[in-house]
């Protein structure tokens, strides 16, 4: 209770799952209000315009409260995280100013003109604003992916004469292997997340017979985005950072897999306990060499557990690691299976009539946002008891000056602030939901 490193990891944990339930709905949904434009201006179909200009306002809206969610974790590094900044601000920074100055400037400077400009510009122009949107908003998620992605494999740096890192590569930091897998697997996520709203909506409006041209706009992009995207979850993208944890994160991969002991034809557990304690897995179900397979491509190469490193090596939260992961896996395949069978009933021209499907895409969409939340809380603990993998602990890295007490106090703060953020997001959203997609203004 008096530690001040666990109050601030405490706190920056919630205000920046907080934060990305946010920017992953936006990451989502701005390559569909691309195609939606696109499809528009192409054949003139208003159906996509309305659709369009129904989702641009909740990308709005998202984008706005994602601004307001995300400036305090930045603030953190200068007050809570001091320490760390101090030590490797000098290459972290690079790309967190990146952000800033080139992603957030132009989504935020064309988000205006997404939602409202469209009366004021001619068509090719807005869609060109839809365009210039996504581009920013993938390019802001890739820049922040460079950050982390540094602190899970530190490459392009230096060690300089005062201790503190510096950056020696730029390119090097940029095309960092780890951050262009983990972009890949984190946007696939992100369109899993936007494609299940998308579809929850079009659901809604099914079950309700309202909307039916956009309704159907909405169940067709969403359950095949939705079904592409899932895959791409799974492989390549899943696969190829699972390869990434084994190679340069051992001890993270055998904590996922409640791993305790080594050796070759490594299994993958379906379920089970970890018992940390007795330093074994409890009431497993098993696939014999997956793990293996997955790993390094055989099923009978071996693959260490956590006996084979320094217990002060081991992840420090090994039980919510495993549930994490366990947790993001589990949904990931779930997803997959459902947007398969959406698919199917979606070829067959009979999805609006599957009232029990409808149901089940409808009440599915909190779903990715909870397996994204946990596929995180994977990565993030698997790295400790790092900030910056191998290199500066966690420990190390919390400000000397800031109390448990401090800290304590301005969590309480936030909890407050973000219930009241949260309430308004959902009855403004709620709001666009009554009013639905058409708007016969600007047609």
């Amino acid at each position: 209770m008096n530690d001040p490193a666990s109050w601030a990891r405490l706190q920056f944990a919630f205000t920046i799952i907080y934060h990305y339930l946010f920017p992953q709905l936006t990451m989502g949904l701005a390559p569909m209000l691309v195609f939606w434009k696109w499809r528009a201006l192409r054949t003139g179909d208003l159906r996509y315009a309305r659709a369009a200009r129904f989702w641009a306002r909740i990308f709005g809206l998202t984008f706005a409260v994602g601004v307001v969610t995300g400036i305090p974790m930045e603030f953190q590094f200068g007050t809570n995280w001091a320490d760390f900044t101090r030590y490797s601000g000098n290459v972290i920074g690079q790309t967190l100013a990146m952000e800033g100055m080139f992603a957030f400037f132009l989504e935020s400077a064309l988000v205006g003109a997404l939602v409202w400009g469209e009366k004021r510009l001619s068509p090719r122009s807005h869609f060109l604003a839809a365009v210039g949107v996504a581009v920013g908003s993938w390019l802001s998620g890739y820049f922040i992916l460079v950050t982390n992605a540094f602190m899970q494999h530190p490459v392009g740096h230096a060690v300089g004469a005062d201790g503190r890192l510096h950056l020696a590569s730029l390119g090097d930091y940029l095309g960092n292997p780890w951050a262009l897998v983990m972009f890949a697997h984190n946007q696939a996520a992100a369109l899993v997340t936007g494609a299940f709203v998308v579809t929850g909506v079009g659901a809604f409006y099914g079950l309700r017979r309202e909307h039916g041209g956009q309704c159907l706009i909405f169940l067709r992009t969403g359950v095949v985005v939705g079904l592409l995207a899932s895959l791409a979850v799974a492989y390549p993208t899943g696969d190829a950072q699972a390869r990434m944890v084994a190679r340069y994160q051992p001890p993270a991969l055998a904590a996922m897999e409640g791993r305790f002991h080594s050796g070759a034809r490594a299994e993958i557990n379906l379920i089970g306990q970890p018992n940390v304690r007795e330093e074994r897995l409890d009431n497993p179900i098993r696939v014999p060499g997956l793990l293996s397979f997955l790993a390094f491509g055989n099923i009978n190469s071996p693959v260490a557990g956590l006996d084979s490193f320094p217990r002060d090596a081991w992840p420090t939260e090994i039980e919510v690691l495993y549930y994490s992961f366990h947790i993001m896996a589990g949904l990931g395949t779930l997803f997959l299976l459902l947007m398969t069978v959406a698919a199917f009933h979606l070829w067959r021209q009979r999805i609006l009539r599957n009232r029990v499907l409808l149901w089940i895409l409808m009440i599915s969409f909190p779903f990715p946002f909870i397996a994204n939340t946990a596929g995180w809380a994977a990565a993030e603990l698997g790295r400790q008891p790092w900030l910056v993998y191998n290199l500066f602990r966690t420990d190390a890295g919390v400000s000397r000056v800031v109390s448990a007490g401090d800290t304590v106090f301005t969590l309480i703060g936030f909890l407050g602030l973000y219930f009241v953020v949260g309430v308004l997001y959902l009855s403004l959203f709620q709001r666009e939901m009554r009013s639905g997609p058409v708007d016969t203004s600007h047609d």
